[in-house]
Order: C-alpha cells, then structure tokens, then sequence
C-alpha cells in the first residue's frame, strides 16, 4: 500500500480492517517513532526542529512553525500546519484520519489530537476508524485538552485547558468541559461591526 493510497482509502472513513492497512500502519508507525525519538532525545535549534518535522510530515513545513519538543505522532504524514502556528511540547497527534491546524493556531502542553475511534461492540473493539480534526485560523488550544476523531473547530475558537471536544465548536466562541460545551462567544472587530449593522448589537 502507498502512502497516498492510504490517505485516500481514511477519508471514506470505513474501518482500517484489513491485513495490508495494518501491515502499511505498522510500518509508518516504526518509521515515525525512528523520527520522534531523534527529535526529543536531544535539544535542536528551530531551524533544526523544522527539518526533522518536514522528514516526519514528509513535506515542507511552513518557516513559521514553532515546535517545542517533546512531539509525538505515531503516524505523521497526515498533518497539515498554516503558517504562524506554534505547538507547545508534549502534545500528541493521532493522525492517520488527519489533522488540519489553520493558520496562526497555539497549541498548548499535551493536547492530544485523535482521529481513530474503536467501535463499541466488544467482538469487533481492536478494529478503529478514521476522521478528520480541523482547526480554523488563529485556534488556541489550552493545555491537556483532548480533540476528538471528526471534530471541526472554527476560526479563533478558544478550546479551555483539559476540555474532551468531542463535536464541532463555532468560530468566535469558547469552549469548556467535558465534554466541551460552547459558554461564550468572541466578539471581533469584524463581528461587532456586523452586528451593529444587523441591530443585534445596541450600545445606547
């Protein structure tokens, strides 16, 4: 199995069931760890850090990424970055269902991204499937939150420390919990604009 088979094969989302999948997940399974070790065991410069994650991601990433390792994945070639993001260390990225950061995301300690789910049926619990996360624009993630298989967070979100999401959360809101529960919006420049417009917002 190629690697682009493979992430045609996660995005119908049925079960990574078969022998080849698990022989192709293994693989690049051993391959990351070879990566992630090298990363974590020593200190490496930015410059450095964003050469051993372009061989992990098997891509360039964008010159503005900021990574304070330890980073862990324990695929790697399904994560796409914007520019300006920073990832803070210790965090996790399950990524074979892939994960998508926008542009300007802040990452914090030991976030956990996990796009593989097992089903609940005892006699078919070993087999997983795949969805993707995606992260909007400018997305802050506070520490130890857990972000769940087929989650989409929109533009400038805010993701409370040790929150479990485990469904999409709006752009300009704030999210906390577990699971997440949305308990404030954001208000931008654009949005109050906007809503003055609309009559929704009156400050007289």
């Amino acid at each position: 199995m190629t690697l682009e088979a493979f992430k045609d094969f996660v995005k119908t989302g049925k079960p990574l069931d078969t022998e080849e999948i698990h022989r192709f997940m293994d693989l690049m399974s051993g391959e990351a760890r070879k990566l992630t070790f090298r990363l974590n065991s020593a200190y490496h410069t930015p410059e450095e850090t964003r050469e051993i994650l372009s061989e992990l991601f098997g891509k360039s990433v964008p010159s503005t990424l900021r990574v304070f390792p330890p980073f862990y994945t324990d695929f790697g070639k399904n994560i796409e970055v914007g520019e300006n993001v920073f990832i803070n260390a210790c965090c996790h990225f399950q990524d074979h269902g892939g994960v998508t950061l926008g542009d300007g995301c802040q990452i914090g300690h030991n976030v956990v991204f996990a796009t593989l789910n097992h089903f609940l049926e005892p006699e078919k619990r070993k087999m997983t499937y795949p969805a993707p996360i995606v992260l909007g624009k400018n997305v802050w993630v506070g520490s130890n939150a857990t972000i769940l298989q087929g989650v989409t967070i929109g533009d400038n979100a805010v993701i409370g420390a040790g929150a479990v999401v485990t469904s999409d959360i709006p752009a300009n809101t704030v999210a906390v919990g577990v699971p997440a529960k949305v308990v404030k919006n954001i208000f931008t420049a654009a949005s109050t604009q906007a809503a003055r417009r609309s009559g929704l917002l009156r400050l007289d």
